[in-house]
């Protein structure tokens, strides 16, 4: 059995990077979150942040998902451990580069707390010139 090709301009999916890897950057606000967490969840989230580099829009789910309660926006969170982490990184491409915006609890687990995260997020990246 054969591929079928997808034709010139076709819906094809994203590409990786020249080189296999993609800029992950912390806003100074979550990197403070990050450290803040249980060492063995740093871990954890390093471990999720560099799937998220070797394989940028490709990495998919259960390692990351569209944030729900963002309608038609771009934030992504990134979800270590394949979910099973407390833990999520709310995260947004701006061109090539991957902005990790807020570090937050898992929604089921502190829907509050995730929400204030998702929020803090939106503040954090509309004050990022592209």
């Amino acid at each position: 059995m054969t591929k079928r090709k997808s034709p010139a301009g076709g819906n094809r999916r994203p590409q990786a990077s020249p080189g296999g890897a993609w800029a992950v950057r912390y806003h100074p606000k979550a990197r403070a979150e990050a450290d803040a967490i249980p060492a063995h969840e740093q871990r954890a989230v390093d471990n999720a942040v560099d799937k998220l580099a070797a394989l940028g829009p490709l990495l998919a789910f259960p390692h990351s998902s569209k944030v729900m309660g963002d309608p038609g926006g771009a934030l992504r969170e990134l979800r270590p451990r394949a979910g099973r982490s407390p833990w999520r990184c709310i995260y947004q491409r701006i061109g090539d580069i991957f902005v990790i915006a807020a570090v937050a609890p898992e929604a089921q687990k502190d829907k509050a707390g995730f929400e204030r995260a998702v929020a803090a997020a939106k503040t954090r990246l509309a004050e990022i010139e592209p």
